[in-house]
């Protein structure tokens, strides 16, 4: 197993059991809605889930940039092409028809639909997107994007691999040098503080302008990073000044929320006022850091192969795919317990893991078409050969 990629495999397979633990909390938290919600919510599980969601995200467009560079090597951009529609985009389809509609279908029962789940199937035909109609992609927005970004960044991906695109890589050494490797991050950072109260998130792909441009900026971003390994030499040497800015801008964010003197609460003229750009700055410019400081350490420190680390790797595709259906279904039952939010939260947790490892491991690694519709490598090749090349990219 190459070195240079075994950290990123742990790096994935950490950041999805945080998604586990993510969409756990999700039902106990208190101010966001979801799909189900507890009488009870805690303030605590917000802000978990707000400080995991300042960089989980980011980190696996990231990562999936980052491994694009590889699954490009000794491809055409219509092979790469191709293996994106067989890995991602069959994959998302056979998620939408079967995997996400039970999650819709429990979520309508607390909504007062009668009848059982055969009745429901037939309506999320009705023409209409969730959440007015009942068919969606859900938590599998992220396959979503990262096939449309690979099949649009597909023809750059090709040419960075030929001569002209080597020389462009090459230039980018400046940026490897002392701190300059944070000015990369600096136009993503001053066009999300622009739009992003005008473009709030939609996860919708068609009216999401400013989060689609700021999830890809990460994608390509990563790309960058591995195709100019001096770039994440810089990441590496300079971690612990990234951690320190992600530390100190989570606690400039979480001061300001906690205390209710954000921009929006103290301005009168807020819009027309530059300290709430700043404010809004503060956002992508913590994810960056949170980013590159996990990025950083983790080539430092996780760059050791693991007889365990194949299976879960393997694993962390068809899991991410599986994951918020098995936590919305264990949520159903559990917020009608009388238990306390934390015995709650971890059950749902704890659970949820152990279900879907073992619908992977029963129902779908042995099985030639359920590891097709997972986007999973034939078992074949699974076993002669290490998965992360090309499955490391496709997740989320």
């Amino acid at each position: 197993m190459n070195s240079r990629q075994t950290y990123l495999d742990w790096l994935r397979i950490f950041a999805i059991i945080g998604m586990l633990f993510f969409h756990s909390a999700m039902a106990f938290v208190a101010e966001e809605g979801w799909h189900i919600k507890n009488k009870d919510t805690s303030n605590l599980l917000l802000e978990f889930n707000f400080w995991l969601s300042r960089f989980r995200m980011p980190l696996l467009f990231f990562i999936s940039g980052a491994v694009a560079w590889w699954i490009m090597e000794g491809k055409t951009v219509s092979s790469f092409i191709g293996l994106r529609f067989r890995r991602l985009f069959l994959p998302l389809v056979f998620g939408i028809l079967v995997v996400v509609p039970p999650q819709i279908y429990m979520e309508r029962l607390t909504q007062g639909f009668k009848g059982n789940f055969w009745d429901f199937y037939p309506t999320m035909f009705s023409g209409k997107v969730y959440p007015e109609g009942n068919i969606s992609w859900h938590h599998l927005w992220f396959i979503a994007y990262l096939f449309v970004y690979d099949v649009m960044l597909a023809p750059f991906f090709g040419w960075c691999k030929r001569h002209g695109g080597k020389r462009f890589l090459q230039k980018l050494n400046w940026f490897a040098s002392g701190l300059r490797i944070y000015w990369l991050t600096v136009p993503v950072i001053i066009l999300f503080s622009l739009y992003c109260i005008d473009y709030p998130q939609t996860h919708d792909l068609i009216h999401d302008p400013c989060y689609f441009v700021y999830w890809m900026s990460f994608l390509l971003i990563g790309y960058f990073c591995m195709a100019n390994p001096l770039l994440l030499g810089s990441l590496e040497h300079n971690r612990r000044i990234s951690l320190t800015l992600a530390f100190v801008s989570i606690v400039a964010i979480n001061y300001l929320r906690w205390n209710n003197v954000e921009p929006f609460d103290t301005l009168s003229n807020w819009r027309a006022d530059i300290r709430t750009y700043l404010y809004l700055a503060l956002y992508p410019f913590n994810a960056w850091t949170w980013v590159f400081a996990i990025i950083g350490y983790g080539k430092r420190y996780l760059n050791k192969p693991n007889a365990a680390l194949n299976y879960l790797n393997e694993a962390a595709y068809p899991f991410y795919i599986l994951h918020q259906t098995v936590i919305v279904v264990i949520v159903y039952y559990v917020v009608h317990t009388t238990d306390t939010i934390g015995s709650k939260f971890l059950f749902t947790s704890f659970v949820s893991l152990l279900i879907c490892m073992l619908i992977y491991h029963t129902l779908i690694r042995p099985f030639a078409w359920m590891r097709f519709l997972f986007g999973m490598k034939p078992q074949k090749l699974s076993s002669k050969e290490p998965v992360q090349t090309e499955q490391l990219a496709e997740a989320g």
